[in-house]
């Protein structure tokens, strides 16, 4: 069965898919605004710390989500109903699988959980950036 968003139309396999209604925002400032009130400082501090760590890489929008990119996708990241989702790639989740554990994080293959929390694990997060843009393995 399909199902229909009520504000645009569209229609998907899974209920309630997070989407975006209309066009998709072009900066990661647009994509921030459009998110819940409530989560844009979360969002706005996961951006701070990805940016901090790779000053070189070009933020833009890839795959609907923020994306810092150099040559490449180096990781994104994207609002959920429940949590923030990171997108490293599998070889980091696989690395840093254990430090994801101790913080708290679900994951699965090429993704990360992060609760909305105002204790977010910035600095892990910075290091898996990092950890992408220094070896090559990349979202």
């Amino acid at each position: 069965m399909m199902w229909k968003c009520p504000k645009c139309g569209r229609t998907f396999t899974k209920e309630n898919q997070s989407h975006y209604c209309g066009k998709a925002p072009a900066t990661i400032d647009e994509y921030i605004l459009a998110q819940d009130e409530g989560i844009r400082g979360q969002l706005q501090r996961v951006r701070e710390a990805i940016r901090k760590e790779l000053p070189d890489a070009a933020e833009r929008i890839s795959w609907s989500m923020p994306t810092w990119w150099n040559g490449h996708n180096i990781i994104h990241f994207a609002a959920n109903q429940k949590h923030i989702g990171l997108y490293p790639g599998p070889e980091a989740v696989a690395f840093f699988a254990e430090k994801l554990d101790q913080a708290g994080c679900r994951y699965s293959k090429g993704s990360i959980q992060i609760p909305y929390s105002d204790d977010l694990p910035l600095d892990l997060i910075a290091k898996i950036a990092g950890w992408c843009r220094e070896t090559g393995n990349h979202a």
